[in-house]
């Protein structure tokens, strides 16, 4: 792809923004979903507008049963395949033989080979003969994220990366989710604004950021390697 074809000055509407790039793009999207509050309304987005864009989950094998749960929920609702990417079996074996299963703890590395296999390799492998990946980043999720373009290409994937919602802020989440009946994991009504794995994850009490409950005992980044940080 080179920087001709990459549309800068997409609309700021979601809706017509990724209807633009559906036509530049058609059968060429992907949007990668961690079932999250953005990444519920993205799916919902897609879904109500018909639009062409496949939808994936990244199933590292140590996610909470609520998401889970909540992945047949939202299949359910939107009768929409949402394709389900693995970690490698060879590198999964190879890793847990290598390090064992609790080595996150022990430091920022082998946390990230972790990730690495769970993570970054499925979705690799899920944006292999996509032009566009789709995320639902925000600027107010972390100090690492604000000040994120709205597109670009990326540095990891390769390919043309677009966060629709990356300027709304919380309240425009809860308005829409609300307005729409967005269906959501019932582990943020028990003080989880963020989810990943669970033994990666824990409640937040009131005062702390959102995403301090994310790889807490680290002092990092707080990113798994599939964006920037």
């Amino acid at each position: 792809m080179t920087t001709q074809s990459v549309p800068f000055n997409l609309h700021s509407d979601p809706v017509l923004a990724l209807t633009e790039l559906c036509d530049l793009h058609p059968q060429g999207i992907v949007f990668t979903t961690s079932l999250g509050l953005e990444d519920q309304i993205l799916t919902d987005i897609i879904c109500r507008n018909k639009l062409p864009v496949r939808i994936v989950t990244l199933d590292t094998g140590r996610l909470f049963p609520e998401t889970y749960a909540l992945i047949d929920k939202t299949r359910a609702r939107y009768n929409v395949k949402i394709e389900s990417f693995f970690p490698d079996t060879a590198s999964l074996e190879e890793l847990v033989n290598g390090q064992g299963m609790n080595a996150i703890f022990k430091s920022v590395k082998s946390r990230k080979n972790c990730c690495g296999v769970r993570k970054v390799q499925p979705l690799l492998r899920s944006l292999e003969g996509a032009k566009v990946w789709v995320t639902g980043l925000r600027a107010e999720q972390s100090e690492n994220r604000n000040n994120l373009p709205r597109i670009e290409l990326d540095s990891l994937s390769g390919r043309l990366k677009f966060n629709p919602l990356l300027t709304w802020s919380d309240s425009d989440l809860e308005n829409y989710i609300e307005k729409n009946n967005v269906p959501i994991n019932t582990l943020h009504k028990k003080g989880f604004p963020s989810i990943g794995c669970e033994p990666c994850t824990r409640a937040v009490k009131d005062g702390e950021h959102p995403r301090s409950g994310r790889w807490w005992w680290e002092k990092s980044s707080q990113e798994c390697g599939l964006h920037k940080g």
